[in-house]
């Protein structure tokens, strides 16, 4: 009698894959948003009430990010010996564990130490929940792609429910309740590490590998170099806009209205961007979600006002659906066995790549007295990275 294979039952029916979907979805909230993302906001009051210079909270981003890049390479063995589930339970509640202890200290290196182990917790819930989510329609590519949509717009749910409450926090009880927003925080990623932890439980997954499968980078170079300009690019944005709003002078109003425009546009980017994900051809998806990235990252340039901010974030927002253009296209272009090694190999130069934006962004803010020249240069490296994407041509499926 022949073998059913493990995808061919589950899910039982689209809206028990949708509602997994939605439940990992919070898994990138915890990972990104939460654990990564929210910093920009905590960040001023932390700088002030620490007497930091922009070198310095840049570091702590970059230090963050070195910690990620340990994390992305270690998930690459541990994905092969144990499948994704296992290290995507251990990185999500490490990572809401990390984020809570943040609230605990004060001395700088105590935090870069913490904010090391975070980034380590959050690359292991990148990765494996990528898979997770592409393994949720596995024989459907257009719910597949609705399924890897949903899962990175839970990034833009995680940026909503901070900008609803952080800024005000901080508002009403000042720089030094920074703790209290690191408090916040990690009880928020508890409770949605549980969701996420449930909603993990029945997708079925391809086995573990022991050993590595041979397989090509070489028609992938194209994705490899944008994806590397997507991690220099981005991540200056997101540690230093709420920085550069408060050099301009808006206040922690117009803070919580850009940042939850940032957050909303995440989330209705799945329904602009999954039927692209599904019917466009090989890096055209990528390029387009690249290309109106960067133009978000430079609207800032032309004015620090509120509606320009407005505009600037609604199109940054999109920057979620770029990890999610990767991985439709790893789906459909590799066999599932392969999915987990090669979204990790992506994230592995992402994250060599992104250390070097924040610092690199604030060792300029420090020698030009303003953010101005970072933030052009990211979203200039990001509008590269979009011609990149465009080369990119269908590889078959191996």
């Amino acid at each position: 009698m022949k073998r059913e294979r493990p995808h061919a039952t589950w899910p039982p029916s689209p809206a028990v894959g949708y509602l997994a979907a939605f439940g990992l979805s919070l898994a990138m909230a915890v990972g990104n948003s939460l654990a990564r993302f929210a910093y920009a906001l905590v960040l001023p009051a932390m700088r002030d009430d620490l007497a930091w210079s922009y070198t310095q909270a840049g570091a702590l981003n970059t230090i963050n990010a070195v910690g990620y890049l340990a994390g992305a390479f270690v998930a690459v063995a541990s994905i092969r010996r144990l499948g994704p589930k296992l290290p995507f339970y251990i990185g999500l509640w490490a990572t809401a564990i990390t984020v809570l202890a943040t609230a605990f200290v004060r001395d700088f290196t105590a935090i870069a130490a913490v904010r090391t182990l975070t980034g380590i917790a959050a690359a292991y819930v990148f990765v494996t929940g990528g898979v997770l989510a592409a393994s949720v329609f596995p024989h459907d590519a257009r719910r597949a792609a609705s399924a890897i949509a949903i899962y990175f717009a839970g990034g833009g749910l995680g940026l909503l429910v901070t900008a609803l409450t952080i800024p005000w926090l901080l508002e009403v009880r000042g720089d030094a309740a920074w703790p209290e927003a690191w408090l916040l925080l990690g009880g928020m990623c508890l409770v949605m590490s549980l969701l996420a932890t449930l909603a993990a439980r029945p997708v079925a997954v391809a086995p573990p590998v022991r050993h590595p499968t041979p397989w090509a980078k070489g028609p992938l170079t194209p994705l490899y170099f944008g994806y590397g300009c997507f991690a220099l690019g981005y991540f200056a944005y997101m540690t230093f806009i709420v920085a550069w709003m408060r050099e301009q002078g808006l206040g922690s109003t117009d803070i919580a209205i850009v940042w939850a425009a940032l957050g909303l546009s995440t989330i209705l980017s799945l329904q602009i961007w999954a039927k692209p994900f599904a019917a466009w051809p090989a890096g055209r998806p990528f390029a387009a979600v690249m290309a109106t990235v960067g133009i978000g990252a430079a609207l800032p340039l032309v004015g620090g006002g509120l509606p320009v901010m407005i505009a600037s974030a609604l199109l940054f927002g999109c920057f979620f659906m770029v990890p999610g253009a990767l991985t439709a296209y790893i789906k459909a272009s590799l066999p599932p066995v392969l999915w987990g090694e090669v979204f990790a190999s992506f994230t592995l130069v992402f994250s060599i790549l992104q250390c070097f934006g924040p610092a690199a962004t604030g060792f300029l803010a420090d020698h030009t007295g303003s953010l101005a020249a970072g933030l052009g240069v990211s979203a200039g490296i990001l509008l590269v990275g979009a011609v990149a994407g465009l080369s990119q041509r269908p590889i078959e499926r191996m």
